[in-house]
């Protein structure tokens, strides 16, 4: 009788056991599951896809799927990150994301630097400002952030004077000085190129010059300087910082293997901001 009981409880014992461990083999392979389970990353057409596929190259070796989902605007990618549909995008600098939390209250946050995409001026009729004539059109991305950067721009080629020097937040109507009269036309930043047949001059972000034909070293008459404060970052929803698959990709987007990368592919013309 003590010995059936015993083998009983010795049975008991055991499955016991073997429920406790298939539970814990099953909390280890969720959390495996979990550590490679696939991110949405959302960038804008051109360098910042290509940099994101090649970032999700590496990111494969270390078992992190990325999905990169591409975009054909600015607006889109924040909003899209903050309902959830994205995990983080790359494609805006900070002053950008700055005014997208400020005024339309989105709760994001940059967790990293990428790239500086110098901003560039071309022209079609100028092969120097020097040559810009009074009343020449001028095209300047319609957003705010990027509106501003473009004015900065010409401010620094001397072309016009703001209230404000420096500010970040300048629009056409703090324009002071415009000795030449220049005309602003603002479109959104993904048609500037295309204005260079109906314009003067225009104001093109690095991302959508290269599509374009245009690269920022070679075909531009001004182009903004390594100092710059648009550096692109990393965006996440705010609470999301500390997450640790998030902050390896930011590790994996700024090591070596695709610092080389952006300088082997574009030579000069994107340049690693980390």
């Amino acid at each position: 009788m003590k010995s059936s009981i015993k083998k009983i409880i010795s049975a008991g014992l055991i499955a016991a056991i073997c429920v406790f461990a298939a539970g814990c083999g099953s909390s280890n392979d969720s959390k495996g599951d979990q550590a490679k389970k696939e991110i949405k990353v959302g960038v804008t057409a051109g360098p910042h896809a290509e940099i994101m596929d090649e970032v999700a190259k590496e990111a494969a070796k270390q078992g992190i799927t990325i999905k990169v989902v591409e975009f054909n605007d600015y607006v889109q990618p924040d909003k899209a990150l903050a309902e959830k549909d994205l995990d983080m995008n790359s494609y805006q600098h900070q002053p950008y994301l700055d005014n997208i939390v400020k005024k339309q209250g989105l709760k994001l946050t940059s967790v990293g630097k990428t790239i500086l995409m110098p901003m560039a001026v071309y022209s079609h009729k100028y092969k120097s400002l020097d040559e810009v004539a009074p009343g020449s059109k001028v095209t300047i991305p319609n957003d705010p952030s990027n509106g501003a950067r473009a004015l900065l721009l010409l401010q620094q080629a001397g072309l016009i004077k703001l209230k404000n020097g420096d500010s970040i937040e300048a629009s056409v109507a703090d324009i002071t000085e415009n000795p030449k009269n220049l005309q602003f036309v603002e479109l959104d930043a993904a048609q500037t190129p295309r204005s260079l047949d109906d314009t003067d001059i225009a104001c093109v972000n690095t991302n959508y010059a290269i599509p374009a034909g245009l690269n920022p070293k070679k075909d531009s008459i001004l182009v903004e300087s390594i100092e710059s404060p648009y550096a692109c970052v990393f965006a996440v929803r705010q609470g999301d910082e500390n997450n640790e698959t998030y902050k390896k990709v930011v590790q994996i987007y700024q090591s070596e293997a695709i610092k080389k990368f952006i300088n082997d592919k574009y030579q000069g013309t994107i340049l690693p901001a980390f």
